[in-house]
C-alpha cells in the first residue's frame, strides 16, 4: 500500500478517483506545515500546492518519502537538492492551467486598457461619470502587444492578442523562428520587444535568470506610458522599481496577480490607483481545477506504480521520449549494473558508456542512469533511485562517461559498459533487447554468452575441464538446488570460461564454500534480479 498525503483542494472526482485506488491509503491535511508533519513519517507521496514551503528539515521528517507533486508549475517552493539527494521524485503539472491563466491575462489587459475597475467603483458609490476624457482608455487593435515567454501560456494570450488585430512580439530564448506556428507573431529581442510595445505581458518561468527581471533598467527600455501585466510568477518583478515608475507616469498602469510575498501585505503595488490586482487567481477556474486535479492524481499513480513519470522535473530522463520505450533499457541497464558489480572485487573507479543502433539513438542519458542504479543499489539499497544514481555516483568519486571505442559485438541495437575498478581491471558488459522488450546479457568481457537476467545467478568462473558440468550440477542436485538455465563462454579450449548459471532458489552460504572449494573453480558469487 502507497500512503499519500493530500495537503491541497482536490476537486470531489479526482480526490474519490485516488481514494478508489486499491494500493492506495489516502489521508488529507490541511495545507500547512503542522498539519502535515504529523503524517509525514508514513507518506509515500504528498501532493501540495506552491504556497506550502517544503524544506531540508521537513524532508527530514518524512523517511519513506517517493514524490512531491505540486498542484502548479513552479517549484520553487520545494528544496530541489535535499530532495534529489534523497531520491524523491518532484513533479509539476503544467500546461493544465494554461487556458485559464492565458484568459485571466486578457481580462486583465482589457480591464487596464478600459479602466474598468475605476469605472466600476466610480458607479458602486452612486456616481456618475461626468468627466468623460478622465476616463477614456485605449483600443487594442492596432496596438502592439510584447509577450515574454512564448510557452503555453504566452502562445494562447499571443493568438487572442491575434483576434483583437494586435501587433504581436515575442521574446523567448528557447523558441526558434521555425518553431513559431503563426507567422503573424514576430520574434525580437527583449530590447526590440520593450521599444515597441504597447503592453508588456510577462509568461516566462522562475528562475536565476528571470528573477528581478523587471528592474529599474528593464523599464528605463520600455516605450513611455506603456502597461505591465504580471500572471506568470512574483519574483520577476522588483516591485519598488515598478512603484516608483507607476507613479511618476514612466508606466502607465500594471496588472498583477502574483506577488513576491504572498499575502502581499507589503508590497508597494497594493493601493497604487493604476494598478489592477488580483489574488493569484490567474488558474482558478472550475474547468481547470477540475483538469489540474485530475492530472495530478493520475501522474501520482503512475509514478508510484512504476507506469509514466511525466512532468518530473528533477528526473534525469529525456522530455518527451514515452516512458515505455525507455522502461526496459533502463531494466536491462540495472541488470547489467548489477552482474558488474558482483564480479567486481575492488571499489569501482569509472564507468564509460556506449550505446550502438538506431533504435538507440539519444537514450544515452536514461541508459547511464539505469546503469549506475543497478551499481549502487548493493551498496546504497532503497536509497537509490533515477533521481539521485547520477548525484550519488559523483559522490563517490566515479568518473562516468560516454565512448565509441568498446566492442559492441553482432547485435544491431545494444548497450556497452565498461567498469574500471581501483586496482585498473576493467569488467565490460554487453546486452540487449529482445523484441524491445526481454533484457539479455550477451557478453562478459571476452566471454560471448546470452542469458535473461532474472530471478537467481549464479556466475562462476573456471577452468575448461571435462567434468565441470556433472560436478556442479551434481553438488547443486545434492542440496536440491534447481538449475534452470546454464550458460557458458569460453576463450578457447583448455582456456578459462565463465558460466552464468539461473537458479529456482539461491544457493546456500556453506554450498557456496564447498563450490569455491572445487580445484577447477576461479571464483563464485551469486545474486537476485
Amino acid at each position: 500500500m502507497f500512503n499519500v498525503l493530500v495537503a491541497t483542494d482536490l476537486t470531489p472526482p479526482s480526490l474519490e478517483l485516488l481514494k478508489q485506488a486499491r494500493d492506495v491509503h489516502v489521508t488529507e491535511a490541511a495545507p500547512n506545515l503542522t498539519a502535515i508533519k504529523a503524517h509525514l513519517a508514513q507518506a509515500h507521496a504528498l501532493i501540495i500546492r506552491s504556497d506550502l514551503v517544503i524544506d531540508a528539515s521537513t524532508l527530514e521528517a518524512a523517511p519513506q518519502l517517493k514524490l512531491i507533486a505540486c498542484v502548479s508549475i513552479n517549484v520553487n517552493n520545494i528544496d530541489m537538492q535535499t530532495a534529489t539527494e534523497r531520491g524523491i521524485l518532484v513533479m509539476n503539472t503544467p500546461g493544465a492551467s494554461a487556458i485559464a491563466a492565458g484568459e485571466h491575462t486578457l481580462a486583465l489587459m482589457l480591464a487596464l486598457a478600459r479602466r474598468l475597475v475605476s469605472a466600476h467603483d466610480i458607479m458602486r458609490r452612486g456616481l456618475w461619470l461626468l468627466d468623460r476624457s478622465r476616463q477614456a482608455g485605449i483600443q487594442m487593435m492596432g496596438k502592439t502587444v510584447g509577450i515574454v515567454g512564448l510557452g503555453r501560456v504566452g502562445s494562447i494570450v499571443a493568438q487572442r492578442c491575434l483576434a483583437f488585430g494586435m501587433n504581436v512580439l515575442a521574446c523567448d530564448p528557447y523558441i526558434s523562428d521555425d518553431l513559431v506556428t503563426d507567422a503573424r507573431v514576430q520574434l525580437v529581442s527583449l530590447r526590440d520587444l520593450l521599444a515597441d510595445s504597447d503592453i508588456v505581458t510577462l509568461h516566462t518561468p522562475s528562475t536565476r535568470e528571470t528573477q528581478n527581471m523587471v528592474n529599474a533598467d528593464f523599464i528605463a527600455q520600455m516605450k513611455h506610458g506603456a502597461y505591465l501585466i504580471n500572471t506568470a510568477h512574483g519574483s520577476l518583478i522588483d516591485e519598488q522599481a515598478l512603484a516608483e515608475a507607476l507613479r511618476s507616469g514612466r508606466v502607465a498602469g500594471a496588472a498583477v496577480d502574483v506577488y513576491r510575498e504572498t499575502p502581499p501585505y507589503h508590497s508597494p503595488l497594493i493601493g497604487l490607483e493604476n494598478v489592477i490586482h488580483t489574488p493569484n487567481i490567474g488558474d482558478n477556474t472550475v474547468e481547470a481545477m477540475q483538469d489540474v486535479s485530475t492530472r495530478v492524481v493520475e501522474q501520482v499513480l503512475d509514478a508510484l506504480r512504476d507506469v509514466d513519470y511525466r512532468n518530473v522535473v528533477n528526473l534525469p530522463l529525456l522530455p518527451g521520449v514515452d516512458y515505455e520505450t525507455i522502461r526496459p533499457l533502463m531494466h536491462l541497464a540495472r541488470c547489467m549494473g548489477s552482474v558488474v558489480f558482483t564480479l567486481a572485487r575492488h571499489p569501482i573507479q569509472a564507468v564509460a558508456v556506449q550505446i550502438n543502433g538506431d533504435e538507440l539513438s539519444g537514450l544515452i542519458k536514461p541508459i547511464t542512469v539505469g546503469l549506475l542504479q543497478g551499481l549502487l543499489l548493493p551498496i546504497m539499497g532503497e536509497r537509490v533511485s533515477a533521481v539521485n544514481a547520477p548525484l550519488l555516483a559523483a559522490e563517490r568519486g566515479w568518473r562516468v562517461t560516454q565512448t565509441k571505442k568498446l566492442p559492441s559485438g553482432e547485435y544491431s541495437n545494444t548497450v556497452t559498459c565498461a567498469v574500471t575498478l581501483e586496482d585498473g581491471e576493467t569488467i565490460v558488459i554487453t546486452g540487449t533487447l529482445l523484441d524491445k522488450r526481454e533484457p539479455h546479457i550477451v557478453r562478459i568481457n571476452q566471454y560471448r554468452m546470452n542469458f535473461i537476467p532474472q530471478g537467481y545467478l549464479l556466475l562462476m568462473g573456471s577452468y575448461d575441464r571435462p567434468g565441470v558440468i556433472g560436478r556442479v550440477g551434481t553438488l547443486l542436485s545434492e542440496r536440491q538446488v534447481n538449475i534452470a538455465s546454464w550458460h557458458t563462454g569460453r576463450t578457447e579450449p583448455g582456456g578459462n570460461t565463465l558460466t552464468v548459471l539461473t537458479l529456482d532458489e539461491p544457493v546456500p552460504d556453506d554450498v557456496m564454500a564447498e563450490l569455491r572449494a572445487l580445484d577447477f573453480v576461479r571464483h563464485a558469487h551469486q545474486l537476485k534480479i
